[in-house]
């Protein structure tokens, strides 16, 4: 996905947006990533208007902490026709940021070419970016800023297997023990146990 040079990327500060995190950010784009349409909850969390939005490359949100790594490996899943969950840090046009889990809908034309993607995105709990997403995020961003992308796939690659999961399954895995902690706190009982994570993503 090309990087849209006309645009001016905002300075990041170390300040998350204030949002509404019970809301679920839209968007569509083409195949290419284009940004063909924005909800009012990504217009509200992003700061940027509806007109600054279209016809821009998706990336306009990109956060300078995310490895590119992790990019590389969604669209690959994208391009294939595969959903693929991601948690990703942006960047608002105020420099703050603000995390997101990802769920896609992938359209297709009569031959099975992939036309579009329908995105949803949801916050993300602080302790599972604290305890989990950013260690392994600045580890991998450190490699590619020595060593490129591809060692900083090796690393993860290594990093999942471990884990003995793939990185959907490593990201559903670490929400949705989060989840479960949180609502065993609040006593919740079996039929109560699936809350919005459960709900989200059809779990």
């Amino acid at each position: 996905m090309s990087v849209d040079t006309t645009f001016q990327m905002p300075t990041p500060i170390d300040k998350e947006v204030a949002w509404d995190k019970t809301k679920t950010i839209m968007s569509k784009t083409d195949k290419f990533g284009t940004i063909e349409y924005a909800n009012d909850t990504f217009i509200d969390v992003s700061g940027y208007e509806d007109y600054e939005l279209m016809a821009k490359p998706h990336n306009i949100i990109r956060h300078p902490d995310m490895p590119k790594v992790i990019f590389k490996v969604l669209w690959d899943n994208l391009k294939e026709g595969n959903n693929f969950h991601a948690i990703v840090k942006n960047l608002a046009r105020s420099g703050r940021y603000y995390w997101v889990i990802t769920d896609f809908d992938i359209s297709k034309d009569s031959k099975g070419q992939v036309q579009n993607f329908f995105a949803r995105r949801k916050s993300v709990p602080t302790p599972v970016i604290a305890n989990h997403i950013e260690p392994l995020y600045k580890k991998l961003l450190q490699i590619e800023e020595a060593s490129g992308i591809e060692s900083s796939e090796k690393y993860l690659t290594g990093f999942l297997e471990e884990k003995g999961k793939n990185y959907v399954e490593y990201i559903l895995d670490v929400m949705s023990d989060h989840e479960a902690k949180e609502l065993a706190k609040q006593g919740a009982t079996t039929e109560e146990k699936k809350g919005f994570f459960g709900k989200f993503f059809g779990k």
